[in-house]
């Protein structure tokens, strides 16, 4: 089916709930027939994310900067694992890599991938869907302050359009497969 990007925490410090959260989201895409594109870490919800989706039989792709692998929290059990030179040459590897993103809680890594991602489609740099998982109002302070900058007219509504939001998991996937062209 499609190769989906999981934007996701890494911290090793998370409620259980969160690294369920993630687990769920890799098993749902295997489920699903799709491929894991993640940010190639073996910790946090990353890792659970990539581990979700091997244990329900799907197949993983890791992007991960050298400088990563050095302080050895490479997911080594990805089906493939592409290390690149940077966190910038890492990102845009994972945009050309995948078919569509879904952005789990997270902070600000997390939200860097997103806003990057989210920056380019509004740049008509790519056309693919992207899904925000506002798993237990996560994401509403940001949401509220991102209609408030269209509001102001720092953002079209087309662009604020652009990111599509789900509350859970299986809905976000749904809301994804919709919109692939």
């Amino acid at each position: 089916m499609a190769a989906i990007c999981v934007f996701c925490a890494s911290s090793r410090t998370l409620d259980q709930r969160w690294l369920d959260l993630a687990t769920e989201t890799g098993a749902e895409l295997a489920r699903r027939g799709h491929t894991l594109v993640s940010g190639g870490g073996c910790v946090g919800m990353m890792g659970a994310v990539a581990d979700g989706a091997r244990a329900a039989g799907g197949p993983t792709l890791g992007v991960i900067p050298q400088a990563l692998v050095d302080l050895e929290v490479a997911d080594l059990a990805a089906d493939e694992l592409l290390v690149t030179d940077g966190m910038a040459s890492r990102k845009t590897l994972m945009i050309e890599k995948s078919d569509a993103f879904i952005t789990l809680p997270g902070g600000l890594g997390t939200l860097d991938e997103l806003f990057e991602v989210w920056t380019t489609a509004t740049l008509a740099m790519h056309t693919k869907p992207m899904v925000l998982v506002d798993a237990d109002g996560f994401y509403r302070p940001l949401l509220d302050w991102l209609r408030t900058l269209a509001d102001r007219h720092f953002l079209k509504p087309a662009g604020l359009d652009l990111l599509l939001v789900a509350p859970t998991v299986p809905k976000a996937l749904t809301l994804l497969e919709s919109h692939l062209t």
